[in-house]
This record gives structure tokens, sequence and C-alpha cells, in this order.
């Protein structure tokens, strides 16, 4: 059975660890925050200039300035900072965020990213996800493994505008989650959804992969 937006989040948040310093993209990844593991320190952070964001607020804890970079109303956990949008690149793009999670329209087979916009569709602009996927030590999308008209969105080569190249770790989709092989550049499928089978993912995948020893059975 595939998982639904708050499992492919739940999952997600597997891959952080006590310390690290995080960027959660627009959309799904914002969901992450709620699954945070019991007694990790994570210290979120939002292009916007706040370091240290919580979980999303009740509607008795709303405080309408206190937002992430997708305009949401959010939390601060105690010890968190506010800055300028410029000191909040700076920290991306030095190096000083651990680990990205982001959603995307299109993957390569190679780990380029296409996140930013369709053409001819209105946009607000291009956010800090060029910045994100160039500066960040590792970079995890998630994202639905097809379209809503069931076209595969990890392909050979992406046919929307590029966020950047070669550049993504890890992909979790509703239907699996897949690790680049950085010696063979090809994803390689580590994990199944509950109840998906390989030929499953596959029948929705253009792109090349490689699928691991434990998803062979």
């Amino acid at each position: 059975m595939p998982l639904d937006r708050n499992g492919i989040a739940k999952r997600a948040a597997q891959e952080l660890q006590d310390g690290f310093y995080v960027n959660l993209g627009i959309g799904m990844p914002t969901l992450v925050a709620n699954y945070v593991p019991d007694g990790m320190e994570v210290w979120l952070q939002s292009e916007n200039g706040l370091l240290g964001m919580g979980e999303f607020p009740t509607d008795d804890a709303v405080d309408a300035d206190l937002i992430n970079a997708g305009k949401q109303t959010v939390t601060a956990v105690p010890g968190a900072s506010y800055f300028s949008s410029a000191d909040s690149f700076a920290m991306i793009r030095g190096g000083h965020i651990d680990l990205a999670i982001l959603g995307a329209m299109e993957i390569s087979q190679e780990g380029d990213i296409a996140n930013w916009m369709i053409p001819g569709k209105m946009i607000k602009g291009m956010g800090g996800a060029m910045d994100l996927v160039a500066g960040v030590n590792k970079v995890v999308v998630i994202m639905d493994h097809v379209t809503r008209k069931g076209d595969p969105k990890l392909i050979p080569t992406c046919t929307l505008p590029l966020t950047g190249l070669r550049c993504i770790n890890m992909i979790i989709t509703d239907l699996c989650v897949m690790e680049m092989n950085e010696e063979k550049r090809r994803f390689e499928i580590i994990e199944l959804a509950p109840d998906v089978t390989i030929d499953e993912v596959l029948e929705k995948t253009t792109a090349e992969v490689l699928v691991s020893a434990a998803c062979q059975h």
C-alpha cells in the first residue's frame, strides 16, 4: 500500500540525526517537522531567517508574524534565533546545513532536479532551492512517485527548467526509498512501501535504476 503524505514525511524524518541543522522545503517537506524523533535535538532552519522552528501551531497558538519560507505560520523552539535572509543564505552557501528535504516535479537518473517552475504557469519565484541543492551536505527529495496524470517523475532526463545538476542523494516516494549509487551514478531502490512490489515501482519509473539485493526477493 503506497504511503500517504504523512507516511512519506515520517520516513524522511528517519534521515534526521541528533544535532543536525536541517532545511525543509515548501509543501510536503514541512510535515517532517511533526515527526522529529523524541529526544532528538534537530535545528530546523528557514531561508527567511529563522533557526529553531518547531511543529505547526495549534489554532490557539498562531502568531501571524512567525512564518516559514512558504509563509505558513510556525512555532519556535526554546533557543530559536531570528536573523536576516542574507545571513540565512550565508549558512546555506557556506555548507553549514547538514540536510535539506525538498519536493520535486522531476528527478533525472543522474540526480538532476527540477522543482521550481513549469513554463507558462504563474510562480512566486525560485526561492532558495538552487542554493540548497548546491550548498547543503545531503539533499533528500520527498514526492509522489508519479504526477496526478500518472506520468513518472523519475525520468531519464529532466524536461523542466533545472534547479541543480547531479545533486540529489536520496529520494523517498509513496512507493519506495532510493539512494544514489555514486559509483554507478544511478538511484538504487533500497526499501519498498508496504505491499508495493518492485515491478510496480519499475512500471512507474522511466529512469534507469538499480535494485538492491534486499528488494529483489
